[in-house]
């Protein structure tokens, strides 16, 4: 039962602290290291005939998951072929994922930088409303002054 409580901690910790870009871009760094370097020597045991040696294994998996392909060496096993498929899908969420949280980054610093054009713009117009207001007031006194005078005016000595 320990299980779900962990799950639902941890769910409820993303909900309230969303991962930052930096975490998130690590951990999928580190998950499609992880899945070449697996690859590779997976395919080196797996696929002994095309792959002699891990390096080559290495080779092929680091050309897959960077979705480069050049096809210099290919699985011909059906199990290297299994373990082909992970590293393809490792490399296009890879890549996806990397290019969503780039442009992620590029949306909200736009979206900030227009919040603080806007804050900016409302502020020049709160102070252009201001300057009116006092010259409006200003006016008016003079208007005051002016019809006191008038009154004493017509009130006479």
């Amino acid at each position: 039962m320990a299980r779900p409580r962990f799950i639902d901690r941890s769910i409820a910790r993303f909900l309230r602290e969303p991962p930052s870009v930096l975490h998130t871009a690590s951990v999928i760094v580190t998950v499609t290291l992880v899945v070449a370097l697996a690859g590779g020597a997976l395919m080196s045991v797996l696929d002994r005939d095309e792959y002699p040696n891990i390096w080559l294994g290495m080779w092929w998996a680091l050309q897959t998951v960077t979705t480069v392909g050049y096809g210099d060496v290919t699985p011909e096993n059906p199990s290297g072929r299994i373990v082909a498929v992970f590293v393809m899908l490792e490399g296009i969420a890879f890549i996806a994922i990397l290019t969503s949280a780039v442009t992620s980054t590029f949306v909200t610093r736009a979206l900030r930088e227009r919040e603080r054009v806007q804050a900016q713009d409302e502020e020049g117009h709160e102070d252009r409303v201001d300057a009116r207001l006092d010259d409006l007031i200003a006016r008016l006194d003079r208007l005051e002054q002016m019809l006191s005078r008038q009154e004493n005016t017509w009130r006479g000595p």
